[in-house]
């Protein structure tokens, strides 16, 4: 029998989930998750990398377990857990951290786009890629699932994987990224040359997944357009429509192309108003399911509790293997 390889992939707990998650991430999920060992992780530890309040982190992280199984994770196939339920994330990041150059973290893109943002930053945001590759490498991952924009943290967790094993043996796998197709850079409905955020300073930036109708509808409706009638898939002179054109052939599953054509000689109302309702329909099993299980929170922290059992008898096995090599003296010596 061929062993599956194994998956990894999170998201923060620090927001509402939108369809940009969904179609950069939760959709391949679902997908991948029937050949892969998937584990599926709620990175609470990376969201307080930047300040958090703390009743919020905890209504958040629930949510973001929700959000997870009502959008088709299922925690009889994959291993869904809380991250900082597994100790050795934390334990080997600081493994990593002393064999990471200064200079790999202030090349981050990411680092200096939320230092901007946040204003003061502080050293666990610096450390941030080192952490994130101790989530990647504790599992000994094939694939990382991850947007364009996460690509610098997939070569970090590979060069860190390389320069760990020469220096003290083999112990990690080296990983692989996953960066899928154009569905997986979903921009703001308010300013398409930035992604879609969940914290966005304006909910118009999002379609939520667990927005109602109208809130769906009126949000699309506002989506900002470009100058021009028509519909075409051009991001360079119209971003704001390709965007939304993106948007809807990742729903339908048709391509850029069938839309142009579709909504040749149509206004930019019609096609709003035929997203939006696509938007309503498809989404609906997913409020349907988020609702019935946010009535029912204990049976989610069981899945999480039963996640973390399975997670960390898996990185312990790894943190165990990397304390070794580097000479820590086991309590079992």
């Amino acid at each position: 029998m061929v062993k599956r390889k194994v998956l990894f992939s999170g998201i923060q707990p620090s927001g509402i989930l939108h369809i940009g998650n969904y179609l950069g991430a939760i959709k391949h999920w679902v997908e991948l998750q029937n050949d892969h060992e998937a584990f599926f992780c709620i990175v609470d530890e990376h969201a307080i990398t930047v300040p958090q309040e703390p009743e919020e982190l905890r209504r958040n992280t629930i949510n973001t377990a929700i959000t997870y199984i009502a959008a088709g994770v299922d925690p009889k196939k994959s291993t869904v857990f809380v991250q900082s339920h597994v100790p050795a994330h934390a334990e080997l990041a600081w493994i990593l951290n002393t064999v990471t150059p200064l200079g790999d973290l202030e090349r981050m893109t990411q680092f200096k786009d939320k230092k901007e943002r946040h204003g003061e930053a502080y050293a666990g945001l610096f450390n941030y890629p080192v952490l994130m590759a101790a989530d990647i490498l504790l599992y000994q991952t094939d694939v990382v699932p991850v947007g364009e924009d996460q690509r610098q943290h997939i070569e970090i967790a590979r060069s860190l994987a390389k320069r760990f094993n020469n220096r003290f043996g083999r112990v990690f796998k080296i990983p692989e990224g996953f960066i899928p197709g154009q569905s997986s850079r979903i921009m703001g409905l308010d300013d398409p040359s930035k992604k879609m955020s969940k914290s966005a300073s304006s909910p118009n930036n999002y379609v939520a997944l667990s927005d109602s109708p109208d809130e769906i509808r009126r949000k699309i409706k506002s989506a900002v357009t470009d100058s021009g009638k028509e519909i075409v898939y051009d991001e360079a002179k119209k971003p704001a429509i390709a965007n939304l054109v993106r948007i809807l052939a990742a729903f339908s599953d048709i391509t850029t192309a069938q839309i142009e054509k579709r909504y040749e000689g149509k206004t930019y109302a019609q096609f709003k108003n035929d997203l939006g309702e696509l938007l309503i329909e498809k989404l609906a099993p997913f409020r349907k399911s988020y609702q019935e299980l946010s009535e029912d929170k204990e049976s989610i922290l069981e899945i999480l509790r039963e996640g973390a059992d399975r997670a960390n008898q898996a990185a312990k096995n790894t943190l165990r293997a990397a304390q070794q090599k580097i000479g820590f003296v086991s309590s079992r010596d």
